[in-house]
């Protein structure tokens, strides 16, 4: 007589091939945190660092010394060169370091902006109404950075004033001195007579 064979043991829960295990990407609360962009203070955990700047006798230090001198300045350790040995860190306001960087690459930013020509257009009967809505624009597009090409177009037998239209483009370079610059005295280029202002320089506050 056969003796029945008692079930093997599986224990509860036990993960089986393709079977019950998780699927998907984890979408738990937290979520790793973006590096930081300097490592600072306690956060530097490498024995020794090489210290410089003018706050400072330059040289190498045990980490702990460089932390005990930050500390007695109110200051941060701030690890500038993380991959020389050892690495070089300064001791300064890291708060102020980041803010000042910061307004650095904006200023780069603003510099490396690419410079566009708006147009502005007029007739040689233009009216002074006219005329003092397109300075308007004119003023805000050189605030902005930008240059503005003018010109007078000509019609048909409209092209016999060039004069009325070289003297209007010189009174709206003049409107705009405050903001821009007349590059060239204003020129006829087929049936237009056309002035390039370019915007002044931003004064340092």
């Amino acid at each position: 007589m056969a003796v029945p064979q008692k079930p093997a043991y599986k224990p509860q829960g036990a993960f089986k091939p393709g079977g019950n295990r998780p699927k998907g990407n984890f979408r738990g609360r937290f979520q790793p945190q973006k590096e930081a962009e300097h490592r600072i203070n306690q956060f530097i955990r490498v024995p020794q660092v090489r210290l410089v700047g003018d706050n400072v006798e330059q040289g190498i230090y045990t980490t702990q010394e460089a932390l005990k001198m930050a500390q007695d300045q109110e200051l941060d350790l701030v690890e500038i060169s993380p991959k020389v040995d050892p690495p070089v860190c300064r001791i300064i306001d890291y708060n102020k370091f980041l803010y000042d960087k910061k307004k650095k690459e904006k200023e780069l930013k603003a510099k490396s902006k690419t410079t566009e020509i708006k147009e502005i257009r007029f007739t040689p009967n233009t009216d002074d109404h006219d005329f003092d809505f397109k300075s308007k624009h004119a003023e805000g597009f050189l605030k902005e950075g930008n240059k503005v090409k003018a010109y007078v177009q000509f019609k048909g037998r409209a092209i016999q004033f060039q004069d009325r239209g070289q003297l209007l483009l010189l009174k709206f370079a003049e409107r705009l001195a405050d903001f821009g610059t007349l590059e060239s005295m204003p020129k006829l280029e087929g049936r237009r007579m056309l002035a390039m202002i370019a915007p002044k320089a931003a004064k340092k506050k």
